[in-house]
């Protein structure tokens, strides 16, 4: 599907919704399958990604009772009769590959061409140490993975990269190991799998880098799902780009782990406030707003900062093309095993729309401002990429067409309507 996005002639000014997070919907759905009791979650993401991980849950014999805004979860992990098919979702495929290797039976994963090529050694890896046999495809380096899981000892483990699938993923398999098991990490990761574990009583403890978690068992709990900051950074970004705009959005998640962007946009002189008013299960919740004032700056984005920020790369890359001097992403290696390289797909596609932008092996430099011509562009099939194209679209000069503009759906629904 093809998209044209013209430039905005008006303000983008309101107060808005956005989908609910994208991350809290994994876990609630995944942990709520481990409960012992029903688990209600409420304001679930209803989108590609999620769909996935709930259809996976079918299969392996849970209990869900679909009413649109609520989703009612209740049973035990069976063995599939299927193949469990993760579409397009990391999430979906790496999280639960730590569930089901805790399980006595046999499964096997895979997902779209798309997800078939992201890396999922980093998981296997850590999960075969704990006793669990996994088998993937080119030497246990990409789904399909066929696993036959239970009998997991607890392992002490440094993640080699970070990742907040791979933490989880071990993590969640220790709920069910023998011993303890320790999860290290060299930069902090999202958070969302301990703090939902501790909120609802297991034996998790978290000093600094360093994750502990003991078998336990979980019990009912009810969840309504916040704003998905991601999502909300789309809109968030028109405002401070767009003259004469202004946005608001509530009840969004405010995990300090998931506003680096927010951070670094503040850093490079946007008016961009936000304010915790609520928690729910040990995550933040609030509002956040931004408006338009011109007058940015460029920055630099360190390794230790692109945990927190990695989604909104390719957006803080489109906002150094309209700040001033020099903008230098570095520590991003990780960009180039998304749903698409997004460091090659940034690069390229910005650059045909005449931004001064250079790929670098970890990362990007980028000089501003510069006027955004328009013209022709690609979403890589992927969905952070083709709503970042639509935004550089309503700031050029003479609008662009997406091609492979679909993609929108794995994440934000409607998105095209509500900007538009």
């Amino acid at each position: 599907m093809k998209v044209k996005v013209y430039p905005r002639k008006t303000g983008f000014t309101g107060e808005f919704s956005v989908p609910p997070d994208k991350s809290i919907t994994h876990r609630a759905y995944i942990i709520g399958g481990l409960a012992k009791k029903e688990v209600l979650i409420e304001n679930p993401l209803r989108a590609k990604d999620c769909n996935s991980t709930l259809e996976c849950l079918k299969k392996c014999g849970i209990h869900v009772e679909d009413r649109g805004e609520k989703v009612t979860i209740k049973g035990d992990y069976r063995e599939p009769e299927d193949i469990l098919d993760a579409g397009n979702s990391g999430t979906t495929s790496r999280i639960l590959m730590g569930i089901l290797s805790s399980y006595p039976f046999f499964s096997i994963i895979t997902g779209d061409e798309s997800l078939r090529r992201r890396p999922m050694g980093r998981v296997i890896k850590p999960l075969k140490m704990m006793g669990a046999t996994i088998i993937g495809r080119d030497n246990d380096r990409f789904l399909p993975v066929a696993i036959k899981g239970g009998n997991l000892k607890g392992i002490k483990y440094e993640l080699e990269v970070p990742s907040a699938q791979v933490k989880s993923a071990i993590i969640l398999a220790g709920l069910r190991a023998e011993g303890e098991t320790v999860v290290i990490e060299q930069f902090k990761s999202r958070n969302h799998t301990e703090n939902m574990l501790k909120a609802l009583g297991a034996k998790i403890t978290i000093d600094d880098n360093k994750v502990t978690v003991k078998s336990s068992e979980i019990e009912g709990f009810k969840l309504r799902v916040p704003l998905d900051p991601s999502s909300a950074s789309f809109l968030l970004t028109i405002a401070l780009l767009v003259p004469s705009s202004e946005v608001i959005i509530k009840e969004v998640l405010l995990n300090p782990y998931r506003i680096g962007y927010f951070k670094k946009l503040k850093e490079m002189g946007c008016n961009i406030n936000w304010e915790i008013t609520e928690w729910r299960l040990n995550e933040p919740v609030g509002t956040v707003w931004a408006k338009y004032t011109g007058c940015i700056k460029g920055v630099k984005v360190t390794k230790e900062e692109v945990p927190s920020i990695i989604d909104e790369l390719p957006l803080l890359a489109l906002v150094a093309t309209q700040s001033e001097g020099k903008t230098e992403i570095v520590g991003a290696e990780e960009l180039r095993v998304k749903e698409s390289d997004r460091i090659k797909a940034v690069v390229e596609e910005l650059g045909k729309l005449g931004a001064k932008i250079e790929e670098l092996p970890d990362g990007m430099i980028i000089e501003g401002p510069t006027v955004l011509k328009g013209g022709n562009v690609h979403s890589h099939r992927d969905h952070r990429i083709a709503m970042m194209l639509a935004i550089a679209g309503l700031i050029s000069k003479e609008g662009v067409e997406i091609d492979s503009a679909e993609w929108v759906d794995i994440s934000f629904p409607g998105f095209f309507q509500l900007i538009l």
